[in-house]
């Protein structure tokens, strides 16, 4: 006997990890629901505080010890792919690092594991882009390991911004407005597509509008995931006005 299936999620289901404190990835994935798609967040627990540079590797630290627990709670879902909505964990540690968290995940959970950082690779080769700007939220720390990631994968980093968000609840307050300017101060010539990391900035509308007046791919982390784990699971769907990896890829 075949195992009978959702109502709603008849052909995907979708878990999606995140911190406690994050408000965004849930609308901005919910966003991107196709018919017969469902996602189902499971949280890790984190406290909201003033993150310094002093006090941003015990807030990292705290990230990571939480995965697994809130991973083993959404499968209990029956969730047939997992998004880590956990940004710059999935940047942690170069290449290596993602590899190793994303094949200790797979091996425990016992389905396709998508971390940001991997996710934004794909994308970025599906445009052929290798000279890209990064917007972000975090600390110098944090930023010095996503560029060291962009690095070490191929790609050039040619101006970066990290927005050095006091809290972990202040990163999605950060207005579309401000998001916006941060765009095109990053774009130039020199730059074939951007890059919005911190799963918490609320991105993903801004990012899609940006392409048209930019006239170049401005991709989202939390939309890139989504569109790496239905394009993995084989739902090849297009959606239109929430970018341009969902409209041409």
């Amino acid at each position: 006997m075949s195992e009978a299936v959702d109502t709603l999620g008849y052909r995907l289901k979708v878990g999606v990890v995140v911190p406690s404190t994050n408000t965004t990835v849930q609308p901005e994935t919910d966003a991107l629901r196709l018919p017969g798609v469902t996602y189902h967040v499971g949280r890790i627990p984190i406290t909201e505080r003033k993150i310094t540079t002093d006090t941003f590797l015990d807030h990292v630290a705290a990230m990571r010890a939480g995965i697994e627990k809130a991973s083993d709670e959404v499968l209990t879902a029956g969730v047939q792919a997992l998004i880590q909505g956990v940004a710059l964990e999935c940047f942690w540690g170069g290449l290596a690092g993602s590899a190793d968290l994303r094949k200790r995940l797979e091996d425990r959970c016992g389905v396709p594991v998508v971390l940001g950082s991997e996710a934004v690779r794909a994308g970025l080769e599906a445009f052929g882009a290798r000279r890209i700007a990064v917007l972000t939220p975090h600390m110098p720390k944090g930023d010095e390991e996503v560029r060291a990631w962009f690095t070490e994968a191929g790609f050039e980093v040619m101006r970066m911004s990290g927005l050095c968000c006091e809290s972990p609840r202040a990163i999605a307050q950060v207005p579309e407005a401000r998001i916006r300017a941060e765009l095109r101060a990053l774009d130039g010539d020199d730059v074939e597509a951007l890059v919005q990391v911190g799963t918490n900035l609320a991105g993903g509308a801004v990012c899609a509008e940006a392409e048209r007046w930019l006239g170049k791919p401005a991709l989202s982390i939390n939309t890139i995931s989504a569109w790496a784990a239905l394009r993995g699971a084989g739902v090849t769907d297009r959606i239109a006005g929430r970018g341009r990896i969902f409209e041409e890829h």
